[in-house]
């Protein structure tokens, strides 16, 4: 567990003033990165690998804000929305991955996220997403549809959320090999 402060909040009144963030991320560079942008935004930072260590880090701040990743090694960073709301219904959390679906933003706004953003993600948009607090009817509608590929992607994240993330189960309903649904959960989608 690594705790990301600056030393000249620490020295002063002013960090229990600040607001407690908890940055939740398996990739420990983008959290460094991510935690000094922070720090410099008036946030008290830490920063955790693991969904284990990011709860006994929860329980002993009571962060206000949190940014969770949504694929935490094997885990699911869905786990960590569910259990961060559980200690504390107020945090704010931004949940960030690599590997947008509809059906994962679904569940972790269902779950308590304040927002859902897809990787690479700024500071910026990270803190407008903090601050959302209903949703924009003047969102874009794309004109192209989605790719098949990408409905394949969103489909298959749906019932992989449907069924607890449980690759076996899943894969008897899409009356696929185990394996092949692994390889295909492995591939990034496209951007559309």
């Amino acid at each position: 567990m690594t705790t990301s402060k600056s030393l000249e909040i620490n020295e002063t009144d002013e960090a229990s003033e600040q607001p407690d963030l908890l940055i939740v991320d398996d990739d420990e560079i983008f959290c460094d990165v991510l935690a000094r942008a922070m720090t410099k935004r008036g946030f008290n930072v830490y920063t955790t690998h693991t969904i284990d260590d990011a709860l006994a880090q929860a329980e002993t701040v009571s962060p206000e804000y949190a940014i969770v990743d949504l694929k935490l090694a094997s885990e699911s960073g869905l786990v960590m929305v569910e259990k961060l709301k559980v200690l504390d219904p107020g945090t704010r959390i931004v949940m960030l991955t690599g590997y947008a679906s509809i059906a994962t933003a679904v569940e972790a706004i269902k779950l308590g996220a304040t927002h859902y953003l897809a990787k690479p993600v700024d500071a910026d948009e990270i803190m407008a997403a903090f601050e959302r607090t209903n949703g924009d009817a003047e969102t874009p509608i794309s004109a192209n549809p989605l790719s098949v590929n990408r409905l394949e992607w969103e489909y298959i994240q749906r019932i992989l959320a449907e069924n607890d993330n449980n690759i076996s189960v899943t894969a008897r309903i899409l009356n696929m090999h185990r394996r092949t649904l692994q390889r295909k959960l492995a591939k990034k989608p496209h951007r559309e």
